[in-house]
């Protein structure tokens, strides 16, 4: 008689164990996988001129064709170009800064440049040109041989998400 009550405790045992396993089979779920990868964000410029050696002759224009180009599938960013001038460049030229970009200090000027699947390009200067002033002597010739006037460009860029403001970025990327 113990054997067959344990017989039957036991078959009662894994009959309610098979019914419980059961249900709890049926109210499980699962969702499909949720793959996130995470990719790097890039900005690539360039800097480019036609030429970077002119001849001066007093009262002439130049042409002179400083470009930065925002390459495409750039983030937005931030685009910088720093002008700097020898000291004794004011002597001989003068040149002006094209539209659209705004000056933050002297010689740094920037704008901002959206996100774009092609390439942006933009000009420094004003008709991409510089003029050399019409009271330039001779003399002043003969000692510009040995001590020439420079203009230099350097363009920096750095992605608008994070810096509200031109100052902020500036400070980040010139450093």
């Amino acid at each position: 008689m113990k054997k067959k009550t344990l017989a039957l405790v036991l078959a009662l045992t894994l009959l309610v164990a098979g019914v419980v396993g059961g249900t709890l089979a049926w109210l499980t779920d699962q969702t499909a996988e949720v793959k996130n990868t995470f990719t790097v964000g890039d900005i690539n410029i360039g800097l480019t001129e036609t030429t970077t050696d002119y001849k001066m002759v007093p009262g002439n224009t130049i042409a002179k064709d400083p470009t930065v180009t925002v390459k495409a599938n750039s983030e937005a960013c931030w685009l910088f170009v720093k002008v700097t001038e020898s000291a004794n460049l004011d002597d001989f030229i003068t040149y002006a800064i094209a539209t659209g970009w705004t000056e933050l200090e002297a010689g740094v000027y920037y704008r901002e440049v959206p996100a774009s699947a092609a390439d942006q390009t933009f000009s420094v200067l004003a008709g991409d040109a510089v003029t050399v002033k019409s009271d330039v002597t001779r003399a002043m010739l003969e000692t510009a041989k040995t001590d020439a006037p420079t203009l230099t460009f350097k363009a920096y860029a750095i992605q608008k998400d994070h810096f509200a403001t031109a100052d902020a970025a500036w400070a980040e990327v010139s450093k």
